[in-house]
């Protein structure tokens, strides 16, 4: 088989353009994106797009975020290396492997199997060991493993849902896209005690969550 290209100085242009010159300047998503083959998780057709500044498809109806997004949203998380991580949405891999890059502690939740199934292959061709994808309703989370440290959704909810709440544990940060199917607002909410507080970072377009506390399917 040949030897697919590592594409080194566009990942670095990319970090430059789509991270840095942005406003990111944690060391730590910086590293991650510098580290992490972007054109590993978009088909091999498009993967000399996968460093430019756009959301790309992979298939069954969903995209790979655009680079800035995936570096804004790991930056909101606000990281230091140990957390436990629930990302909802697997799609393409490429944001729960940028996740494990800053610590390994990480879940993913995929509703669509085969999206699951193309991610956990390449996760173990990378690499990634302890990165573990589950099948199933992602807008209940994965209550199995709870608590978390830090919740991450990479589809529009139309509210956040009350089960990741949940599932958040004492000081935890959910990150989440919230809003109506054409338009979101990018969501920081922090856990203190009893208490939620929230914070709006940026407007944003994902996919819509689908699932019992997300989007309808056929509203989708």
């Amino acid at each position: 088989m040949t030897a697919r290209r590592d594409y080194p100085q566009s990942r670095e242009r990319m970090v430059k353009e789509e991270a840095i010159a942005k406003g990111i300047d944690d060391p730590r998503v910086i590293r991650a994106l510098l580290e992490v083959p972007r054109h590993r998780f978009v088909p091999e057709a498009m993967e000399r797009e996968a460093y430019g500044c756009s959301a790309l498809p992979i298939g069954s109806g969903q995209t790979i975020s655009a680079p800035h997004m995936v570096a804004l949203m790991t930056q909101a998380l606000q990281l230091e290396g140990k957390e436990r991580i629930l990302e909802i949405g697997t799609g393409s891999g490429y944001q729960a492997a940028v996740l494990h890059h800053i610590t390994a502690r990480v879940i993913t939740v995929e509703r669509v199997s085969e999206l699951a199934r193309r991610a956990q292959r390449l996760f173990q061709e990378l690499g990634l060991e302890g990165l573990v994808v589950k099948v199933g309703d992602g807008s209940q989370g994965y209550p199995e493993a709870a608590p978390y440290d830090r919740i991450i959704v990479t589809a529009a909810a139309p509210h956040v849902p009350s089960a990741l709440l949940q599932q958040l544990g004492p000081g935890g940060i959910l990150v989440a896209p919230i809003g109506d199917r054409m338009e979101q607002v990018l969501m920081r909410y922090r856990k203190r005690g009893d208490v939620v507080d929230e914070e709006s970072i940026c407007r944003c377009i994902f996919v819509p969550l689908l699932g019992k506390n997300g989007f309808a399917e056929e509203d989708a």
